[in-house]
This record gives structure tokens, C-alpha cells and sequence, in this order.
């Protein structure tokens, strides 16, 4: 402990900028995922009442849900393209002067949903929504990129980190938020983006304070001092001379310029596994059942005998518990390692998964069995925050240098939208099946078995985890790529070696005819 106050002092500078781009960056992402929770009945109410304003009559049913599943779709698809546009943006702009343009659509969009009651509006607060997906998206990838471009080495898991822990801690300010004893009520619900708001607003004014990406400065303009001053700014008042030398040496060895497309990326043979290390984690953490535990632990707080009204403040408990969950990643990943966390954690939350499968099944059985399943879903969420969620971002910032991150996050970004929109739409459906499916073969409801299915998953990517993702610990990212390249080019290497051979038995054969002729020239 007394390690990390040290460090803490001594990188200052470092952990102010990290706080100042998580308010903007992936805290808004997180924030924006659970806000609409609590008062969600008081915004389908406010649909209802514009329908009638309208038409003269309410809003049928099956309008009023597909107008409120496009609100809460609508804000993967704004993200996805947010996170499609920063490749461009990024490398166009720079990522500060692009996170400094990004805290002016929050603004947006927390006046366009408080104007939405006053005008009458419902459209208003679907185009809200949309913008709050463009600016968690791109703020996401600006958020993952500067932190992996500002830490030092061995900070580098711990700030790292710091985008999943904003994210959890957005998630449980939006719990806060939306309970009815402060906004999620039917006359302040409109104000709920107005924290969203202020703090992009407290990022815009602080964080011209701060200094751009270290390494931006050194390779994209030039300015060797400027980097000097950056350094100092974030890591103290030392000399960093041996550090610009590494990003010298990165710069060389990646012999590429200094951008690089989404198609360039895919195309280039040294970054092929690189790519299917990205993807794989990407949907390993997708499909580990995160979500499924979210969407079912309401089911799961009413069988153990909650009243409906205090499930609300239950679901919050599961928050904070994420949030110290993903606290302790950062503070064990720089010691553990990230594939220690990764393995360990789906491993636990595989076992967890069997177990809690086995307590739905016996809910009626015992009357303690529900507050298993309740003990169950803590300790999964606190395995999933402390192991694979955190490990999973700072494994994918490390596998890449400065130049080819930027297009690998917006193929991150792709994936990670897409697959949340598409197991928010189909999961429900999964549910469904599986559940009609065993109700006609066991002629009983046994929807938990769907937990099956993930632990399935969970295997998988154990398996691919301990096979072909490397541990990135205290490692340059030459080191890393060195590693890679065994994969890469690894076809080639066996040609090689299979030339070389051939190339020594001639050489051999030369050397013998050549001997033995100047044997008999002597004889």
C-alpha cells in the first residue's frame, strides 16, 4: 500500500490527466448504459402522452415498444459510429483536440432531452440518445489510446485499467442518479444528462491544462523537447531519456508511417494475429454471460423474496460491487499479469455459472436456496470486473504500437457495439427458445439453463486465452511484436529455415568436391 501512495506522489501529474480523461471518456459510456433503467416507465408514459397529443388516442402497444427498443437501440448505433469515425478523427485532429470537441455533444444532448417535455417532443430525446452513443464511442477509443500512450511502463496495466473502472463507475452513478428519490422521477427525469453535461464540461475546461500523448509530440510533430516537457508534466521531474529512446526504437522497428487505414491494417501480414488476439478477446468478453447476469438478476432478486421496490437498490449493490471489482484489477494486474487475471477469472466464473445454474433449478426446493443464487451473481459480476473486463482493454492497447492502434480500435470499437446490440436484441429470444424448448421436454420453466450456453463460451475462450494470447507484462512493444511475428510469419520462417538447408547441403557439397580435387592436385 505504502508502494502505491509513492507512486501516486511521484506520478501526479499522470493519474490527474487519467481522471480528467475518464470523466469525458469511458465514464460516459458507462453512464449512458444504466441512466434510462429506474425511470424508464415515466419516459414510456411521456411517449404515450406526445402520441396522444398528436393523434388523439394512445399509442398502441406494439408502437410503444418498438419506439422505446429504438431509444435504447439507437445508442449502440450512435456508438458504433462514433468508434467507426475516430480512426479518421484521431488521425485528422490528434486525440486531445478531438476529446476537447467531443465534450461539446454531451452538452447537446442533455439540452435536447431536458427541452424534450417542454416542446413536446419525443423525437428530441432519440437524437439525444444517438449523440450520446457518437461521444461514448469515440470517447472510449480516444480514452484506451491516450492511457496506453501516456503510462509509463510499469504503470502501464494500472492506467490502463482506468478506462473499465470509469466505466463501472459511470454505470453506478447512472443507478445513483436514476433513483426516484432523486431524478428517476416523472417531473425531473428530463434533467438525468445534466451530470453527463457537467462533468464533459469540467473536462473541457481542465484539459487544456494538460499535455498531449507523449509520444504524438516526438512522432507526429517532431518536437523532441515538447515530449521532454510532456514527460516531465505527467512522470515527475526526471530524466526520460532512456523512454524516448524506446519510442524511438518502436518507431524504427514498425517500419510504417505515421497512419495507417482500417484496410491497411487487415492487409498487413506482421499484425494478422495481432488482429485475431483483438477480435477473439473482444467477443470472448461479449459472450462470457455479463450481460445475461444483468438482464436475469432482477428475476433472480425477486425469487429470493425482494420487495419489487427495493430490487432497485439490490441491482445498485451489484454496481458497487463492480466498481471495487474493478479496482482491484488495477491494483493486482501490474503484479499478476494480464493473463493470469484473464484465465483466472473465466475459470472462477465458470464454476460460478455451473453452480448458479444448479440453484435456479432448486429455487422451490429450499427456502435458503434463492440467497445462493443472490451470493452467486455478486461473486460472478466481482469475478467478471476483477479479472477478464480489466485485463482484456490492457492486453488489447499493449499488442499494438502508436500507429497501428488507432484503425485496431475502431475494428474494437465495431465489434464491441455490434455484438452489445445484437445480444441485447437476441438474448431475450435465446431465453425464450431454450425456455419453451425444455418446458415441452420437462414440462417446467427452466430459462437459467441458458447459462449453459456461456459457460460453453467461457471454455472457449479459456482455451484460446492460454494458446495464443501472450503475456504482455513488462514487455516493449518490440518484445510483443517479436512474439507475434512467430505466428506472423511463421510460413515463412519454415521456408527459410528450409532454403537455408538446402543452401548448406550445397554449400557443403562445393566444399567437399573443392577438397577433395585439391587433395589429388597435392597427390
Amino acid at each position: 500500500m505504502a508502494n502505491i501512495f509513492t507512486e501516486l506522489a511521484n506520478y501526479r501529474g499522470l493519474f490527474l490527466m487519467v481522471i480528467v480523461l475518464g470523466l469525458g471518456g469511458t465514464f460516459q459510456f458507462g453512464y449512458h448504459i444504466s441512466v434510462l433503467n429506474s425511470p424508464s416507465p415515466y419516459i414510456k408514459a411521456f411517449i404515450n402522452e406526445t402520441w396522444m397529443m398528436r393523434y388523439g388516442t394512445p399509442i398502441p402497444h406494439e408502437t410503444l415498444t418498438l419506439r422505446w427498443s429504438l431509444l435504447v437501440s439507437v445508442y449502440s448505433i450512435g456508438g458504433l459510429v462514433g468508434s467507426t469515425c475516430s480512426g479518421y478523427l484521431i488521425g485528422r485532429f490528434g486525440k486531445k483536440r478531438c476529446q476537447l470537441c467531443n465534450c461539446l455533444l454531451p452538452i447537446a444532448s442533455a439540452l435536447l432531452m431536458g427541452l424534450s417535455r417542454i416542446v413536446g417532443n419525443f423525437e428530441m430525446i432519440l437524437v439525444g440518445r444517438c449523440l450520446a452513443g457518437f461521444y461514448a464511442g469515440l470517447g472510449i477509443n480516444i480514452h484506451a489510446q491516450f492511457a496506453g500512450e501516456i503510462a509509463p511502463r510499469k504503470l502501464r496495466g494500472l492506467i490502463n485499467t482506468s478506462g473499465p473502472l470509469f466505466v463501472t463507475l459511470g454505470k453506478l452513478c447512472g443507478q445513483i442518479i436514476g433513483l426516484r428519490e432523486l431524478f428517476g422521477t416523472e417531473t425531473l427525469w428530463p434533467q438525468l444528462l445534466l451530470v453527463s453535461a457537467f462533468l464533459s464540461f469540467v473536462q473541457l475546461v481542465m484539459l487544456p491544462f494538460f499535455p498531449d500523448s507523449p509520444t504524438y509530440i516526438l512522432l507526429d510533430k517532431g518536437d523532441k523537447e515538447g515530449c521532454m516537457r510532456a514527460l516531465k508534466q505527467l512522470w515527475g521531474d526526471r530524466d526520460h531519456q532512456a523512454h524516448i529512446d524506446e519510442i524511438m526504437k518502436d518507431n524504427v522497428s514498425s517500419k510504417m508511417g505515421r497512419k495507417m487505414s482500417v484496410l491497411e491494417l487487415l492487409k498487413d501480414p506482421s499484425h494478422r494475429y495481432q488482429i485475431l488476439v483483438l477480435i477473439g478477446l473482444i467477443l470472448c468478453l461479449q459472450l462470457s454471460g455479463a450481460n445475461a447476469i444483468y438482464f436475469y438478476s432482477y428475476d433472480v432478486f425477486q425469487e429470493a423474496g425482494f420487495p419489487q421496490d427495493q430490487i432497485a437498490y439490490v441491482s445498485l449493490g451489484v454496481g458497487a460491487f463492480e466498481f471495487v471489482s474493478a479496482m482491484i484489477c488495477s491494483l493486482l494486474i501490474d503484479r499478476f499479469g494480464r493473463k493470469m487475471l484473464i484465465l483466472g477469472g473465466y475459470s472462477l466464473m465458470t464454476l460460478t455459472l455451473s453452480f448458479l445454474t444448479v440453484t435456479l433449478s432448486l429455487q422451490d426446493s429450499y427456502s435458503w436456496m434463492p440467497y445462493c443464487s443472490v451470493f452467486l451473481t455478486f461473486l460472478f459480476i466481482f469475478l467478471y470486473g476483477a479479472g477478464p473486463a480489466g485485463a482484456t482493454i490492457s492486453t488489447c492497447v499493449e499488442i499494438f504500437s502508436q500507429v497501428p492502434r488507432v484503425p485496431a480500435f475502431v475494428i474494437s470499437g465495431c465489434f464491441s457495439w455490434v455484438g452489445l446490440y445484437i445480444l441485447g436484441m437476441v438474448f431475450p429470444y435465446i431465453v425464450k427458445v431454450m425456455t419453451f424448448h425444455l418446458r415441452c421436454s420437462l414440462g417446467e420453466t427452466l430459462k437459467h439453463f441458458c447459462f449453459l450456453l456461456f459457460m460453453a463460451f467461457i471454455i472457449l475462450a479459456l482455451l484460446f486465452v492460454h494458446f495464443i494470447v501472450p503475456e504482455t507484462k513488462d514487455k516493449t512493444i518490440a518484445q510483443i511484436s517479436q512474439e507475434f511475428n512467430k505466428f506472423n510469419f511463421k510460413k515463412q520462417k519454415q521456408g527459410v529455415q528450409s532454403s537455408g538447408i538446402s543452401v548448406c547441403t550445397q554449400h557443403h557439397t562445393v566444399r567437399t568436391a573443392f577438397s577433395e580435387c585439391s587433395l589429388s592436385t597435392r597427390l
